[in-house]
């Protein structure tokens, strides 16, 4: 089925992102756009993972939009119910929900240089908008590793992000695949239900100790009475993040701090192989930093294992490790990530040339302030090539959204039915980006992380501070770009 209506701007995604962009949009008087959401609820990496223990790594005072403050946080750092549910909240809040279409998956968004519009092919509609903001977010697709033997694995196998709530876990024989993010929030959590746990960590992670508490009721009761104490709030916390996100320019600053992380692994670790096992030999921030009370003591306990070792194959119930050593499992969960270099949705976007932007990128994504990408008209993109910073994504979002209202605002303005992005200023912006990242801990930590693509180059992560972030994405210059004339 066609829409017969056309739409000013197509929102794909709905996630906080998305959802930021709607708000947003109503905000400033627009009418005429729509949000497609492929599931039937709102929620993106917040509605997709379940695990036991899911929540955030940054405090939930700076883990919420600025403009939509939530006095009722139960913790310094939520969980993921309550995200979900502030998310969803906010969507009644600022009835936006009429303007969302849930089942309406974008398998395919192409430019039409005939119309100049884009066309969105969903499994049963196709729609047709002037504006795109892509707002599908890197973590929600789960990477899935290839092992020999594991599609016939005789037990449950199933990603962190895909939870089977379904599965009982109870006295179970349990392989974990991965230490990451996910892994040190899930795993303590199992870990006293299953008869024996087995963590394949291929390469360890720095993980510091996590300041979070229960927030009291007369904390939230001032937080709700006196918001300015919440700001203020939201204010140390970013100048927190600001610091760290600024000692990683230096691999030399970082350092500093490998005696916190040592110290939180000698006070749960006794056991000195383990404790070398677990240590890294890269610089911290290379790769993510983490934070959890109860890794480290979950991993001492008598009926785990680390596997300091890559899974290599799967035969039957024996899960094989690189090393040669193998372990009988009953459940096999992969803790293996998401792909962040290379955005899934790149894969269905074909711009003015019918390329896709994977196909254009070819493993190594290129934009310009991590918001729009050469070749494709009228189009923004959410948390695109170079914007990663290691702070709130919050931070990240407003600055963007601040960008894309700014640019649909001076469209109207200047009487331009749409903008391209003029050559060589993707090029210019983008060798500036390579060379600030030379020296930072993310290119020169010791590391290989999903900062760095396939091709080894970085193409995540933004190399200044935030600040200059929103000040580069707080107003549209038009002298970027050019007006978009029928072809």
């Amino acid at each position: 089925m066609t829409q017969n209506k056309l739409y000013k701007v197509l929102v794909i995604g709905g996630g906080f992102a998305g959802l930021g962009a709607a708000i947003r949009l109503k905000e400033q008087g627009e009418t005429n756009f729509a949000l497609l959401e492929k599931a039937s609820e709102l929620g993106g990496v917040w509605r997709e993972n379940t695990y036991p223990g899911c929540a955030c790594d940054v405090p939930s005072t700076l883990y919420s939009y600025s403009f939509a403050p939530n006095p009722n946080w139960s913790r310094v750092f939520a969980r993921q119910p309550e995200i979900k549910a502030y998310l969803e909240n906010l969507a009644t809040e600022k009835q936006v929900l009429s303007k969302v279409y849930f089942n309406q998956e974008a398998l395919e968004i192409r430019w039409s240089s005939d119309e100049q519009l884009w066309i969105v092919q969903t499994p049963d509609t196709q729609w047709k908008s002037r504006f795109i903001i892509l707002a599908c977010g890197p973590m929600h697709e789960p990477k899935l590793p290839e092992v020999p033997g594991i599609e016939q694995f005789q037990g449950e196998v199933f990603h962190s992000s895909q939870w089977r709530h379904d599965v009982d876990l109870q006295g179970k024989r349990v392989a974990v695949i991965g230490t990451g993010a996910s892994a040190i929030q899930f795993v303590p959590e199992i870990q006293s239900k299953v008869a024996q746990l087995s963590v394949f960590q291929r390469t360890p992670h720095w993980v510091l100790p996590k300041m979070d508490t229960s927030l009291p009721a007369w904390v939230r009761g001032v937080f709700g009475k006196l918001p300015v104490t919440q700001f203020l709030a939201r204010g140390v916390t970013y100048g927190v993040f600001e610091s760290i996100n600024g000692g990683l320019q230096s691999p030399s600053i970082m350092r500093r701090l490998h005696s916190i992380a040592q110290w939180n692994i000698r006070r749960h670790i006794r056991d000195t192989k383990l404790q070398k096992a677990l240590t890294p030999n890269y610089v911290l921030g290379c790769k993510r930093i983490l934070q959890s009370n109860d890794w480290y003591r979950a991993l001492a306990a008598s009926n785990v294992q680390v596997i300091n070792s890559a899974l290599a194959s799967v035969s039957g119930n024996t899960v094989h490790a690189a090393d040669g050593r193998s372990v009988q499992a009953d459940v096999i969960i992969l803790s293996t990530g998401f792909e962040v270099a290379e955005p899934p949705i790149a894969k269905r976007v074909y711009n003015k040339n019918g390329k896709s932007m994977a196909e254009v990128w070819e493993g190594s994504p290129k934009g310009f302030l991590g918001t729009t990408v050469e070749d494709c008209p009228n189009a923004f993109l959410m948390f695109g090539p170079n914007i990663a910073v290691s702070s709130s994504a919050f931070i990240i979002m407003e600055a963007q959204l601040q960008y894309i209202s700014d640019a649909l605002k001076k469209m109207d303005s200047v009487g331009w039915k749409g903008f391209e992005l003029n050559p060589g200023v993707a090029n210019v912006f983008n060798n500036k980006v390579q060379k600030a990242l030379q020296n930072t801990v993310w290119n020169k930590g010791g590391c290989q992380s999903y900062f760095i693509d396939r091709n080894g180059r970085n193409s995540t992560a933004w190399p200044w501070s935030t600040f200059e972030m929103k000040r580069r994405l707080s107003q549209f210059e038009l002298g970027d770009y050019q007006r978009l004339r029928k072809q």
